[in-house]
């Protein structure tokens, strides 16, 4: 027994691709045999398996769930909920890793694996080890099948979301946008103080009342229409599979990642000072400068949930986060997991504004003012996206710029900064600017618009996600 996966699905940080064309239930078998291979070789049985509210997402789970017992592992699903409810069941079920059925913030027509094995982030070169693995048919055989039980993990999942809470009462909105979070976020707002008001939280994978990626502003109109008419103190959005967390002010106006980080930051570093902060490339100056103003030590690491928590494990971090609203604790004061659980991420922002005496309104209000654009991608071939980044920083550096190279090119100016670098999971360059004037802004447009001429390229039509 061979398989051969379609190479578009084994992406860095999972495997995702439109079901019917690139991914289907063989995939999944052949993902349960391989996952069930390493687990055993590296002597671990049982698995724990959850799955998002897609319209695949039970026949790939099926599959799934036979290839793991096929080589002879245990599984304990956990049945329909947010990624991290499957970190959680990982991180505290005698179980030796975990996989999560999801495709994510994608498209309906999308589903895909989220993986972790022995507490650590399964990944990269993981990946392609499964896909060298099923190609070779290197799969253990079992004597005896495993067995599948199924254990409702959501209670304790959502009482421990709540557990210690002291972040005073509340009037929030809630938008779960049809997604997997929606049943947990109906059982959270229960055991919170205040006045909750919930949108689209039962779960429907055809999503029917907007796309649930909260970071694009477009689908945070209901939420910010809710907050208006009921004259709420603040919004929170979720994404498809609630790893990633948005948040509009009193005003209707978006908090981004990189500021949401920036409020959670405040207590902890209170708390421990000095503590590290992890933010990836595309985050605001603004945000660093506050971390280190605080005390704290801000570190600026690549793009990627899985690459952030390897970071995180290295330098001990207790909060880190992205531009795209993934946000991660761990440690003694969060006395936490490691992993990007938007759900712990919505309690601990109205924890953290509480600790602060003030609004979120007016939090928002004290932030600098910067003028930046959104993620701008561009199509690029493969074969040239690499290439060109190393083109672009071979030019800045025999031009004398400032320039950051943890992840593709961030290059400082007296206006700002912007970014260029190749996306991991698709054919496309990201870029990203920032400046303290609108003319700044243009400057820095200037100079990215000169740095892709150089390479043939051209800021062009923007690639969607």
């Amino acid at each position: 027994m061979t398989h051969r996966f379609d190479p578009t699905s084994l992406r860095e940080y999972d495997i995702r691709g439109i079901v019917g064309e690139a991914l289907g239930p063989d995939d999944a078998r052949a993902i349960g045999r391989g996952f069930a291979t390493l687990l055993r070789r590296a002597g671990g049985t049982r698995v724990a398996v959850g799955r998002d509210g897609r319209v695949s997402s039970l026949e790939l789970e099926a599959a799934l769930v036979e290839g793991l017992t096929a080589s002879g592992c245990d599984v304990v699903r956990v049945g329909l909920g947010p990624t991290p409810m499957l970190y959680y069941a990982e991180a505290t079920l005698e179980v030796d890793g975990g996989i999560q059925i999801t495709g994510s913030h994608n498209p309906g027509n999308y589903n895909g694996f989220k993986m972790v094995l022995q507490h650590r982030p399964f990944f990269g070169e993981d990946i392609q080890t499964l896909g060298r693995m099923a190609a070779e048919g290197d799969w253990e055989e079992a004597d005896t099948v495993g067995t599948v039980t199924d254990y409702d993990i959501v209670d304790a999942y959502v009482g421990r979301l709540v557990a210690g809470y002291a972040g005073g009462a509340y009037r929030v909105g809630w938008d779960t946008g049809n997604g997997a979070a929606g049943p947990v976020v109906e059982k959270l707002v229960k055991q919170l103080p205040g006045e909750h008001h919930t949108l689209f939280t039962e779960v429907d994978g055809n999503f029917p009342n907007h796309h649930p990626d909260p970071t694009e502003e477009k689908n945070l109109a209901d939420l910010k229409r809710l907050v208006a008419e009921k004259q709420l103190d603040f919004g929170l959005a979720f994404d498809g599979d609630g790893d990633r967390l948005g948040a509009i002010d009193g005003q209707g106006r978006v908090v981004w990642g990189d500021q949401i980080l920036s409020i959670l930051a405040e207590p902890l570093l209170k708390a421990v000072p000095g503590a590290t902060v992890i933010a990836d490339v595309k985050a605001s100056q603004a945000l660093y400068d506050r971390v280190a103003e605080l005390g704290g030590n801000p570190v600026m690491w690549k793009t990627g949930h899985s690459l952030i928590k390897t970071k995180m494990k290295e330098t001990h971090a207790p909060l880190a986060g992205e531009m795209s609203g993934h946000i991660f604790f761990a440690d003694t004061f969060y006395d936490y997991y490691g992993y990007d659980d938007a759900q712990f991420a919505a309690v601990q922002l109205i924890r953290a504004v509480h600790s602060t005496g003030k609004s979120l309104t007016a939090l928002k209000d004290a932030m600098p003012p910067m003028i930046n654009t959104p993620e701008m991608r561009f199509q690029v071939d493969e074969s040239r996206k690499f290439a060109v980044i190393d083109e672009v920083l071979e030019r800045l550096e025999a031009e004398g710029a400032d320039v950051n190279r943890t992840d593709g090119a961030r290059v400082n100016t007296p206006d700002g900064w912007w970014l260029l670098r190749a996306s991991n999971t698709q054919d496309v360059l990201v870029a990203r600017a920032e400046a303290k004037s609108q003319e700044g802004l243009d400057r820095l447009m200037a100079q990215i618009d000169a740095q892709l001429a150089a390479s043939g390229l051209e800021r062009g039509p923007q690639a969607g996600h």
